[in-house]
């Protein structure tokens, strides 16, 4: 008798360190599952790049592999969802797909010099009014004038229509329709540092300020529409791509939250809180950003936004530079073991701080080192950085008036019931994991849904969003206020401006 398939949707998760792909049930079952790490490019201190190639050639064995093993279950992928790092930049030639230089990675802090004289010239309110950022080499725009500016040709070249520029949504958007569409969603395009939130379309006045052509960018779609069909040679048949968004706000779409004041925070290589703020933009007075968590049927949702550079990747340092781990599952075990009366602090500047002190320039530090303190004493000061860099986002928010009560928490770090209660503990909020923790595929997938009809509304998100576990403050005050004095103090020491 003849099986029909089970229809499903590809998730492809473009990470910072890995790409991902996830092929899912329509409710949000995980039915299959694929993932590539890849090499980091550290030209110089402060540097980071990703071969462009490299990223390609991930995707399609991760997508590859994952709907091979979905079709060995029954299931039959019928749309695609793009879920990516942002900010991440990429440029290349429209005529041969080759990229003309290594992606510039949303951590490099390569120009911070540019992004400084900008600030000093009065820039960054007209800036911020538009696009809801800070003046900070972390967006976009400054690392596409820094390629344009650095690879010969390549500034006549953009002008003459000759190149294109991406993130990397819009990378593989381009690869996998053979250089069919060029395109990217409101999400990605919010954070540029070109893209007018408010009236929805890039700013020919801020593509003048940062030198970046017209003719490189692409078209902006919102978050669950036609992005492209999928070239037939890449899966062996079509697919349309029909979702995409920038990790962190698929993450609140995977998170579900869809109403005014829901919260999320991810916890992968950075950090990153966003909170809905709904259907108009709301300014920080607290240097978070304001940008936009998803757009459909042409009405943007906004939210504003928290970011921290460095989360997961301080533990991958405590691996792969310091040595004390060999595998990053062994930190939480290994905190466990510190003096919790220590006083040392780990300020994880490696590529600047984030939010909300903005700081390119300030550097990674570890104060209150004793003879007494040792390898566990640095993993607990590790992990702890993270949770006092969310109390930094939550204080930050709270000044700005959002009334914070429940934290919804995903990403890779969040399987560590210690590091949640610790958060809760020093937040002073309910810290909240849902079953499904792979919410930032499940964001690009449920988009997806969307568009196709897999899934028929938001509410079917909300009705599928359920808690694993939750975590209540528990600390005592006094302990709470100590801790973070502390950490207060640290900072103070690698900050910069």
């Amino acid at each position: 008798m003849f099986n029909r398939k089970r229809k499903a949707i590809l998730a492809i998760d473009q990470g910072t360190t890995s790409s991902r792909a996830i092929v899912f049930s329509p409710d949000g079952e995980v039915i299959a599952l694929a993932q590539a790490e890849f090499a980091q490019i550290y030209p110089h201190p402060g540097w980071v790049e990703h071969d462009p190639e490299v990223i390609w050639a991930t995707v399609l064995s991760t997508s590859r592999d994952a709907m091979r093993a979905a079709e060995k279950k029954g299931w039959k992928v019928e749309t695609v969802g793009i879920t990516n790092q942002r900010e991440t930049t990429v440029v290349w030639d429209r005529a041969s797909g080759a990229p003309i230089h290594n992606a510039i990675v949303w951590q490099d802090r390569r120009t911070a010099e540019t992004c400084a004289a900008l600030r000093a010239g009065g820039e960054e309110d007209r800036v911020r009014e538009r696009t809801g950022l800070v003046l900070d080499p972390y967006f976009s725009a400054s690392k596409i004038a820094w390629i344009l500016d650095h690879v010969d040709g390549a500034r006549a070249r953009a002008e003459a229509g000759e190149l294109a520029f991406g993130t990397i949504d819009t990378w593989l958007i381009w690869k996998l329709t053979g250089g069919v569409a060029h395109k990217t969603d409101a999400t990605n395009a919010s954070r540029t540092s070109l893209y007018n939130i408010v009236s929805g379309a890039w700013d020919a006045d801020l593509l003048e300020l940062f030198k970046v052509p017209a003719a490189l960018l692409p078209d902006v779609c919102d978050c669950a529409a036609e992005f492209g069909e999928v070239d037939e040679s890449h899966f062996g048949r079509s697919l349309p791509i029909q979702g995409v968004a920038g990790d962190q706000q698929s993450a609140t779409v995977g998170q579900a939250c869809f109403r005014q004041g829901e919260m999320k925070s991810t916890y992968g290589t950075g950090a990153f809180m966003l909170v809905n703020t709904g259907d108009k933009p709301v300014y920080s007075s607290n240097m978070l950003l304001t940008t936009i968590a998803y757009s459909l049927g042409g009405k943007p949702v906004y939210a504003l936004e928290g970011s921290v550079l460095s989360a997961g990747s301080t533990i991958q340092w405590l691996r792969d530079g310091l040595g004390i781990i060999s595998r990053a599952s062994e930190v939480e075990a290994l905190a466990r073991e510190a003096d919790p009366q220590s006083g040392v602090y780990l300020v994880p500047a490696f590529t600047g701080l984030g939010a909300p002190y903005w700081d390119p320039d300030a550097r990674a530090a570890i104060t209150g080192l004793t003879r007494g303190a040792g390898r566990a004493e640095i993993a607990a000061a590790a992990l702890d950085s993270t949770v006092h860099q969310t109390c930094d986002l939550l204080d930050a928010m709270r000044a700005d008036g959002v009334e914070v009560t429940e934290l919804r928490v995903d990403g890779g770090m969040v399987r560590n019931d210690g590091l949640l209660q610790r958060m809760s503990d020093l937040t002073g909020v309910d810290v909240v994991r849902p079953s499904n923790t792979e919410t930032t595929a499940w964001g690009a997938a449920f988009l997806a849904g969307l568009q196709s009809g897999l899934i028929a509304s938001l509410e079917a998100g909300r009705d599928g969003w359920s808690v694993d576990a939750a975590f209540k403050p528990g600390a005592d005050a006094g302990l709470r206020d100590t801790a973070r004095a502390g950490w207060t103090d640290a900072v103070g020491r690698v900050r910069t401006r």
